[in-house]
């Protein structure tokens, strides 16, 4: 009797709650679990840095096996961002496996030693780098790296994929380019087995730039490293010079580095005769600027050709190529955009600065400028952390007003008020550049126009003249605020403002080059002072009001509210 009662209960109870709700609440259980699982591995991925990961100690290696395990299996599925820095929803995260515990507290103990890294050098022998190349650095005169050379060229020869973020001026060219060649050409250090003359040889580093000026800068920087004899293994493929020549030049001389713009690169790799899938290096000088939507099918093409070999498990499984290459991108400034792209395109990418490295993740980007201090969280925003890593350290800011008709005038004595001899003046629209420097010239001071309608040749012949000291005044747009280098230069001039505080820093980044003085002087009219102001408080430098006065600039005093 007491069981048949008992069983009658069950049924009653049985019948309280309906399977279709039991069934629902079961449904929404499995779904929060699955959340909560994706949050823990979301956060597990993101952790700090460590001096072993860097490859400055080989220990922990079996502790960190499982995060490698799970790192490799979200990299073969896809990635959180796609190559543009746009979020991705498909994005299919691995089962986590077990005890991860351990290994995070080890990382967050070993972050602290970081900055006890040898990030400084007193000389270039101190970096690693082989004895040919030193030789070929102190036949052209340099001796002691910069900051950020000192920062990123260890880090780059350890292998890791690196975003290197400096100032206009600093050196950021020669901190990629000296790693690559330790690495690549005939001043690369000596290989234990000696290589096959017959075997073919291929392109092992493909450096991007998003304008003709700085792809030809960079060559100019790799041919006076390797020397007369050898500067036929750089090629220079930029858009604007015959391609037939370039192609001709590429099967002949077969170049172990190629530089170029992403349009002139994808369309001779789309023709077939510009083989880099077997590429080592890939560097993408001026990010910001590639991110550009009139770039983005040209290094759509780049990205998924250069570097990337099928090998042989991956093609057993049908799986998608495995990434080769070392991927460096480079920038003054560091905008969101910036963090996306390289998240994406890079390998758990380091931000490498001068005198600190963290990682990727972990730059902030509230603001087009944006800064990571090392050393105290509380400062990651300050104006003069922002101002150092965007700005040559040893500029002069004044911004003065001016009617538009009275421009010209107010130009012409700016440059006699600082008695300036290499001065660079910025506009916004190429119409107008012409009629600037007919006005210049009527006023007795030599000046030419330089922007991307003229043909090769005859920017080639302007800039000549001007680094000669045969011009005194070179107007131009944004086209030259990446990829001028004249260390002369002694007065930047805004005479249109520019769009936003990145395009400041780069135009500013004309002078006062590798620890050089130099000034920036900006005409605005009256209602424009506001946008100043705006610059001012983003880049976190101070820009005086001034006027001319007697034939001086005469630095004004700021008005308080």
């Amino acid at each position: 009797m007491p069981a048949i009662v008992s069983s009658r209960l069950l049924i009653l109870v049985g019948e309280s709650l309906p399977f279709g709700r039991l069934l629902h609440v079961s449904r929404n259980a499995c779904y929060y679990h699955r959340n909560v699982r994706f949050l823990s591995r979301y956060r597990h991925d993101n952790g700090p840095l460590t001096l072993a990961t860097l490859g400055f100690r080989d220990s922990r290696a079996s502790k960190e096996s499982e995060v490698d395990k799970v790192r490799d299996t979200r990299t073969s599925k896809g990635s959180e961002v796609d190559s543009f820095g746009q979020l991705n929803p498909a994005f299919e995260v691995p089962k986590r496996k077990a005890k991860t515990v351990r290994v995070k507290e080890t990382v967050v103990k070993d972050c602290l030693e970081i900055e006890g890294a040898p990030f400084a050098a007193n000389s270039f022998t101190e970096i690693g780098l082989p004895p040919l190349l030193l030789k070929r650095l102190e036949e052209e005169g340099f001796t002691v790296p910069t900051d950020v050379q000192s920062t990123a060229v260890p880090t780059v020869l350890k292998g890791h994929d690196v975003v290197i973020q400096s100032y206009t001026g600093s050196g950021k060219t020669l901190a990629y380019l000296l790693p690559i060649l330790s690495e690549v050409g005939p001043l690369k250090k000596q290989s234990a087995t000696k290589e096959d003359p017959g075997k073919k040889k291929d392109v092992e580093a493909v450096i991007v730039a998003p304008s003709r000026e700085l792809g030809m800068q960079i060559v100019r920087e790799v041919e006076k490293l390797l020397g007369p004899a050898d500067k036929r293994m750089v090629q220079q493929l930029v858009g604007g010079a015959n391609r037939s020549r370039q192609e001709e030049a590429l099967k002949k001389n077969k170049p172990a580095i190629v530089v170029g713009t992403p349009g002139r690169i994808a369309e001779i790799s789309a023709a077939g005769k510009l083989h880099t899938h077997g590429c080592r290096f890939l560097v993408l000088d001026e990010v910001d600027e590639l991110l550009a939507y009139n770039f983005r099918e040209d290094m759509h093409r780049i990205l998924e050709h250069v570097g990337k070999k099928r090998s042989t498990v991956a093609s057993q499984h049908g799986n998608s190529p495995r990434v080769e290459r070392q991927t460096i991108m480079v920038s003054a400034t560091m905008p969101i955009s910036v963090v996306r792209a390289a998240m994406s395109w890079g390998r758990d990418p380091l931000l490498v600065r001068a005198k600190s490295i963290s990682p990727i993740d972990s730059a902030s980007t509230s603001g087009p400028v944006t800064v990571v201090n090392s050393k105290s969280s509380s400062d990651k925003n300050s104006p003069s952390q922002a101002s150092s890593e965007s700005l040559p350290p040893l500029l002069k800011h004044y911004y003065c007003t001016a009617r538009l008709q009275h421009k010209v005038d107010t130009l012409r004595r700016c440059v006699h008020a600082l008695d300036a001899k290499f001065v660079i003046v910025f506009m916004n629209l190429n119409r107008q550049l012409k009629d600037t420097v007919h006005k210049l010239e009527a006023r007795g001071i030599n000046a030419a126009e330089l922007h991307g309608d003229l043909n090769k040749l005859t920017r080639s012949t302007v800039l000549k003249k001007f680094k000669n000291g045969e011009l005194r005044i070179l107007v131009t747009n944004e086209l030259a605020a990446r990829g001028l280098d004249i260390a002369e230069c002694d007065l930047v001039v805004n005479f249109d403002l520019p769009t936003d505080s990145i395009h400041y820093a780069h135009r500013a980044g004309r002078t006062g080059r590798l620890g050089r003085k130099g000034v920036v002087v900006s005409i605005c009219e009256q209602h424009e002072v506001f946008v100043m102001k705006k610059i001012q408080k983003q880049l976190g430098v101070a820009i005086h009001p001034c006027n001319l006065v007697e034939g001086k600039l005469i630095q004004e005093e700021e008005e308080k509210h």
